[in-house]
């Protein structure tokens, strides 16, 4: 018995008897509530009924590859260069990495949890199975890297749009990769890049966003966060989600090939958290203070201290409360 087997058995949203799931996969009871606490260690929402079975907390479905290209416009469809669907794997991105050069263009990895997810300067990313949406997406691009300034802002812009299309509202973009509802984190973006500095070279952009997260996962996490469960009047469907993005993210990024941030760079200032918020930033300058004054056309962050404006490619950002 697998458990992807015993998480598709519940994901159909019936009460399931712990003899009904052993007679199923012809293996004992003791097995099936085994399998059930490793879900449940792992953050699946797995609750008992008395005198009944088990049950998922909030249903959930499975990632299905099939599904999410069915949802794609004809176009984007034949352009992906193909939807990888894993249950368990390291890192969505580190897989994209290690195998770009056999992959063609906009291939997508997708997981339905990870062992090693991480997010900015080597963060852990908690992923529980089935809670959220782990999807990485390699673009490459003719150009090379150093064209490829402000690429984690407009695929913030690109990660909002298809949240909104969702139903989530209230969204916001903190410089330069979370997407914030107003009760937390929503979604985070890490974008890495290979190739050539001048010549052709590629991006693998990993992106996780909470569709549900369940009260002992929130406990493990060190900042607000939020969920789609939460900022949506109906939870939407995963695979939905899914096709959500891709959709949006092509869209933003063949704009951005085109013509730069500069193209996207209205679209994100209508959802900068930092704009005009006291700011702390760290970088290998040292510490500075000052006052969010949007950004410029490349991507950098710009922060006003007096008359002078300071611009920044790279920096840790601390919101200072008024």
């Amino acid at each position: 018995m697998q458990a992807r087997d015993l998480v598709a058995a519940l994901a159909e949203g019936a009460v399931c008897s712990g003899s009904e799931l052993a007679q199923r996969f012809g293996v004992t009871r003791a097995a099936v509530w085994k399998r059930l606490d490793e879900l449940r260690a792992a953050g699946l929402p797995i609750e008992a009924v008395a005198g009944r079975g088990y049950r998922l907390a909030q249903p959930l479905q499975l990632l299905d590859a099939a599904a999410i290209r069915a949802a794609l416009a004809p176009p984007l469809r034949e352009r992906l260069g193909g939807i990888d669907v894993h249950w368990e794997i390291d890192s969505t991105s580190s897989e994209l990495l290690r195998s770009a050069a056999a992959r063609g263009d906009l291939a997508v990895c997708l997981a339905e949890q990870q062992s090693a997810g991480r997010g900015r300067r080597g963060r852990v990313w908690r992923s529980p199975p089935l809670c959220n949406v782990y999807l990485s997406l390699l673009r490459r691009f003719a150009q090379g890297m150093g064209s490829l300034a402000g690429l984690s802002l407009a695929v913030g812009v690109g990660v909002a749009r298809a949240l909104e299309r969702c139903g989530a509202r209230g969204l916001g973009l903190k410089w330069p990769n979370d997407v914030l509802a107003p009760t937390g984190k929503l979604a985070g973006i890490l974008v890495e890049l290979g190739g050539e500095f001048l010549g052709p070279c590629h991006a693998v952009i990993g992106i996780g966003v909470n569709l549900y997260l369940p009260d002992a996962v929130r406990a493990e996490i060190d900042q607000p966060v939020a969920d789609l469960a939460s900022v949506c009047a109906a939870l939407p469907p995963r695979n939905a989600v899914v096709a959500a993005l891709l959709d949006e993210l092509v869209a933003v990024l063949d704009l951005f090939e085109r013509e730069g941030f500069a193209a996207l760079r209205a679209d994100f200032e209508q959802r900068d958290l930092l704009r005009d918020a006291a700011l702390t930033l760290s970088d290998g300058r040292g510490q500075c203070q000052g006052t969010g004054a949007g950004v410029d056309a490349r991507g950098a962050l710009l922060l006003r201290e007096g008359a002078t404006i300071r611009s920044f490619d790279s920096a840790e950002v601390t919101v200072r409360k008024a």
